[in-house]
């Protein structure tokens, strides 16, 4: 009985450890999906929807269509990133077999969050946002 107790926790943590294992990323592609996120904010704070939208994924433009609806969705659901007082990248990651990029951020209401944001490398090399996860900072994080 304790030996199955035993191989369950192993097998939880193991588990655990893989989804917060640091992905070998390398520091031009980290530099390269700094430099997207850091651009897509760069848009909405001079509210240039266009712009946004062209760093976000190919699957997240066909979600939304037209940069209109993705800045309205944005204003409305991402309000830290939309319009945050400041950001700073923290470490890379693997969420759910994707690389993805934290960033603390402290939104306009002078509160913090983690944003989360998978990323996605194009067939050119290139990298765009294929999403974004606000967690709070007492959340469980990726």
């Amino acid at each position: 009985m304790a030996f199955r107790f035993l191989a369950l926790l192993s097998l939880i943590l193991g588990l655990a450890t893989m989804a917060q294992a640091q992905p070998v990323v390398s520091p031009a592609d980290q530099t390269a999906i700094r430099d997207v996120i850091q651009g897509q904010l760069e848009a909405f704070r001079r509210d240039d929807g266009d712009a946004a939208f062209g760093f976000a994924s190919p699957m997240i433009q066909g979600m939304f269509g037209q940069s209109a609806i993705f800045m309205d969705m944005v204003r409305q659901g991402y309000r830290p990133v939309y319009r945050p007082r400041t950001f700073d990248f923290r470490e890379i990651v693997e969420l759910h077999g994707e690389i993805a990029q934290k960033v603390h951020v402290v939104g306009p209401d002078g509160k913090p969050v983690t944003a989360v944001y998978p990323m996605t490398q194009l067939p050119d090399g290139s990298w765009r946002i294929n999403g974004c996860y606000l967690l709070a900072p007492d959340e469980h994080q990726a």
